[in-house]
């Protein structure tokens, strides 16, 4: 019996970034794999085996064209984990094609260091360890001056997708008051899961520790302008852990640099960040290289999930582990590929 065929043509990714020996060995045995990793596969790489193929990993270039000439294809499982332009969803929709992607691998690292972020906001950790290498040090209550606890402060999440989950899941021993700004997600939902939903400029307003989780879509970009920023608090510490482009980047860091309000983030417009870029001299900014995610088995578990709904998509089953493309709201999604530098 002739067995079923994977392209792997994983760029920005590798085999061997995203998959540790065991779940590449379940891979393996699942299907014949086709692998091109130097570069994005070639175009006459791709368009031979797309008679035959049954699951491609990776960012492949699928317009109608190609996806007409893939009659086993199954499923599509993006493993850079975004949802691109890079394929035409509505054939796909229409013909049973499965579009995944394994976002949620990132959600516990991301949690995770947006916890430690916040602490430092608040606590004036690094801020205390730089003045201590100057010399300018300040002991106990001195050293403390505009440092605040955690513990029940009020908290807002903008977006509440699975980054935000997990850093519920991950802060709720503070037992923060925690509110939740998302437009995709029904009160009942947020309300179900222990938070307060609350309008954008109210969240703003009135929390003191605010993380942005929120991705970008057609309908947000630059949804937190200058007007909305203006809103938080001056003793509050905000926090852009997910993209830049949902904020007015420009007016975000003006304000920082102002001195309105304290801020961390991981993202930024145009990265690699110039040497010579301003950001890097703003007080007040805590500064991160898009790192927050990227944690090694952060990232084979991008691999274990891709593995783990590969295996039931060849039984003929439902994937049950990615997230799936959906046709309402895929096509607002505005992540673009990402190219290797």
């Amino acid at each position: 019996m002739t067995r079923p065929l994977i392209l792997v043509d994983p760029l920005p990714r590798t085999l061997e970034l995203i998959c540790d020996p065991p779940t590449r060995a379940k891979l393996e045995s699942l299907a014949d794999l086709v692998i091109h990793e130097t570069s994005r596969m070639p175009a006459e790489m791709v368009d031979r085996h797309l008679p035959d193929v049954s699951i491609i990993m990776g960012q492949t270039k699928l317009p109608r064209e190609r996806l007409m000439k893939a009659k086993k294809l199954r499923a599509i499982i993006d493993v850079e984990t975004n949802f691109t332009d890079a394929i035409d969803y509505d054939y796909c929709f229409a013909n049973g094609i499965h579009v995944l992607t394994p976002g949620s691998a990132f959600a516990d690292a991301v949690a995770e260091s947006a916890l430690g972020m916040a602490i430092d906001l608040a606590r004036g950790i690094t801020r205390a360890d730089r003045d201590f290498r100057h010399g300018r040090e300040a002991y106990g209550l001195d050293g403390n001056v505009g440092s605040f606890s955690l513990f029940g402060e009020s908290m807002g999440l903008i977006g509440y997708g699975d980054l935000a989950r997990s850093f519920h899941r991950l802060v709720q021993p503070f037992k923060c008051d925690i509110s939740v700004h998302d437009p995709w997600v029904p009160d009942y939902v947020l309300k179900k899961a222990g938070v307060k939903p609350l309008p954008l400029e109210e969240l703003l307003r009135t929390c003191r520790i605010i993380l942005v989780f929120a991705g970008v879509t057609s309908e947000n970009q630059g949804f937190l302008g200058r007007r909305q920023l203006e809103l938080i608090r001056p003793d509050a510490a905000f926090l852009l852990m997910s993209r830049a482009a949902v904020v007015d980047f420009p007016a975000f860091i003006d304000l920082v640099k102002q001195g309105r309000f304290r801020a961390a983030t991981d993202v930024f417009p145009i990265e690699p960040v110039a040497k010579d870029d301003p950001v890097r001299q703003v007080e007040g900014l805590l500064l991160s290289a898009h790192r927050t995610g990227g944690m090694p088995d952060a990232l084979f578990d991008i691999g274990r999930q891709a593995v783990a709904d590969a295996e039931l998509i060849l039984k003929g089953l439902p994937p049950v582990v990615c997230r799936k493309a959906l046709p309402e709201t895929v096509k607002r999604f505005r992540s673009k590929p990402v190219e290797m530098t």
